[in-house]
């Protein structure tokens, strides 16, 4: 493992970035397992305890939770996943509400396997949307998509959050600032940010380049109105300050020799003979 002590950012080496790979594929098979839950009349805490046998059955830690809470009732967080629904933005707990047809599910998960972590995150459609709020999650998933294909021929980030904003307001959204990516690799939260916008600290010293051994979670979060966000009275989940719906995705990618590898994507054929998890 390198260090880039301009920005203290950890570069991985090629055997640490396919160790990382084994927690990306056990956190895609976390949200295939949701996915097939999704549906009208199911719950969060359901779709949240699947995910956590499965987690136990890797031997793989959840990483959110028992988070730690800053807020003023220091709560950490209960469960394996982020379950944020409609107008929740991030940091949803999971509960007994049905979900109902219409309704849009973020889930937001990650873990830690043989000392590696994964994290992703997916906005689900239960049952049939609105056609906005199926747009809302079409331009969220290509504000992912956009700057994972950038990475090919940017050379800095900053460069490529000015193009992923850009791109949802083309479409009438806005893009959440008040939460940003992050680097990741041991830990969940390492250097750098990683912002969806062009923001005040890209044009100083928290830009960083996109070279071989850099992993970072890319994760846009668009609101169908408003950018603000506030948070509710458990302390955790936040939600946009007009009750619009709000779209999150997110994956965790690292940059190589060949380009930008996604770790959170479904696994290859010859990754799953090779029983990678």
């Amino acid at each position: 493992m390198k260090r880039d002590l301009s920005h203290q950012i950890e570069l991985k080496s090629k055997r640490e970035i396919g160790l990382m790979r084994r927690a990306g594929i056990a956190v895609w098979q976390a949200h295939h397992i949701a996915a097939e839950m999704v549906r009208p009349g199911a719950t969060t805490a359901e779709i949240d305890r699947a995910v956590t046998a499965h987690f136990e059955r890797l031997g793989a830690t959840p990483l959110f939770k028992n988070y730690p809470n800053t807020g003023r009732y220091k709560r950490p967080f209960p469960a394996a996943c982020c379950m944020s629904v409609n107008e929740a933005v991030v940091h949803g707990i999971p509960n007994d509400r049905p979900l109902e047809e219409g309704d849009i599910l973020s889930m937001d998960t990650g873990c830690r396997l043989n000392g590696w972590c994964g994290d992703a995150a997916r906005t689900y459609a239960v049952g049939r949307l609105a056609p906005e709020v199926q747009e809302l999650l079409d331009v969220t998933e290509g504000a992912l998509d956009l700057a994972i294909e950038l990475m090919h021929e940017k050379s800095r980030w900053s460069q490529i959050a000015v193009q992923m904003a850009e791109y949802v307001a083309d479409h009438g959204f806005s893009t959440v600032e008040c939460f940003v990516g992050h680097g990741i690799g041991r830990d969940m939260h390492e250097d750098p940010q990683v912002p969806n916008f062009p923001s005040r600290s890209l044009r100083g010293r928290g830009d960083f380049r996109l070279q071989p051994g850099l992993v970072i979670a890319i994760e846009p979060m668009v609101n169908m109105g408003s950018k603000k966000v506030k948070t509710l009275r458990d302390q955790w989940t936040q939600v946009t300050s007009d009750g619009r719906p709000s779209a999150h995705f997110e994956h965790t990618v690292a940059v190589t020799e060949e380009g930008p590898l996604v770790l959170t994507k479904a696994p290859t054929p010859a990754e799953l003979a090779e029983r990678a998890v």
